[in-house]
């Protein structure tokens, strides 16, 4: 699967931003996905992932009640609504997926395939 994310961009802090990945192929409802980030200088960490049903979701403490992941298969997306961003958001936001639906979502090395990744700035 090819994976393609969008949407990110400069924002002062307190403003909102959605992180879109597209995925390519028809198996997009198969994969558990998630959406990670890095930082200069840090290491790639974990901010939320789903399910492939949507059934389960779980976020990283430090998004939590500000971010929202969710997905439409229909439309081979996968989304991130970023509410109340904060300078400590800014960083690369990267969707990926995974074909093992056992693993913990937070784990970054259950995840297969990931996209290009997309900069998030947020000014203070």
């Amino acid at each position: 699967v090819q994976l393609q994310a969008s949407g990110g961009g400069l924002v002062q802090a307190g403003g909102s931003l959605r992180l879109s990945c597209v995925a390519s192929g028809r198996t997009f409802s198969s994969y558990n996905m998630g959406w990670f980030r890095q930082a200069p200088g840090k290491e790639r960490e974990f901010v939320a992932g789903i399910s492939r049903s949507d059934a389960n979701t779980v976020h990283a403490d430090s998004v939590k009640g500000r971010f929202t992941i969710s997905r439409d298969n229909a439309k081979n997306t996968l989304y991130l609504q970023m509410n109340n961003l904060k300078p400590e958001d800014t960083a690369v936001y990267y969707c990926a997926s995974a074909r093992d639906l056992r693993s913990p979502l937070r784990d970054r090395s259950t995840y297969d395939y990931w996209g290009q990744g997309t900069q998030v700035t947020v000014s203070s």
